[in-house]
């Protein structure tokens, strides 16, 4: 099922995508009527997605590293199940953070041209960051 949606958002246009739910409709919306209900219901706000290009659309879809990130903090939580306080829940947690950016030591593929993307978009926050 995940696959039939992977179209939808992969999809050239808002055109294009509308046609790819129409086909995931056809295929699943008997079995998960409330997925296709949910799709169309917030049509609006998911098609503001359409309006970027897409090397910005491949960021906002993309969760690899978000996973990745919430994988390193749960091994790191996984053998304390008690934390006397908050904060020290905070402070392991930060350094776990501390850790785990440190061996973020990879390229992303294509990021000249999405930082470029993405100053054309959000010229007030990505600015301040070319100079």
């Amino acid at each position: 099922m995940t696959a039939d949606l992977k179209p939808i958002y992969k999809a050239v246009n808002e055109e294009m995508a509308l046609l790819e739910l129409d086909r995931f409709e056809e295929a699943w919306g008997s079995k998960y009527p409330l997925i296709v209900r949910s799709w169309r219901q917030n049509w609006d706000e998911l098609a503001t997605f359409f309006k970027y290009p897409a090397e910005i659309r491949k960021i906002i879809y993309t969760t690899n590293i978000i996973e990745s990130y919430h994988r390193q903090l749960r091994k790191v939580m996984k053998g304390k199940s008690i934390f006397p306080t908050d904060d020290s829940l905070l402070k392991m947690l930060y350094l776990a953070t501390m850790d785990v950016t440190r061996k973020w030591t990879g390229r992303v593929q294509n990021w000249g041209q999405m930082l470029l993307q993405l100053s054309v978009f959000f010229p007030d926050r990505i600015g301040q960051y070319l100079r």
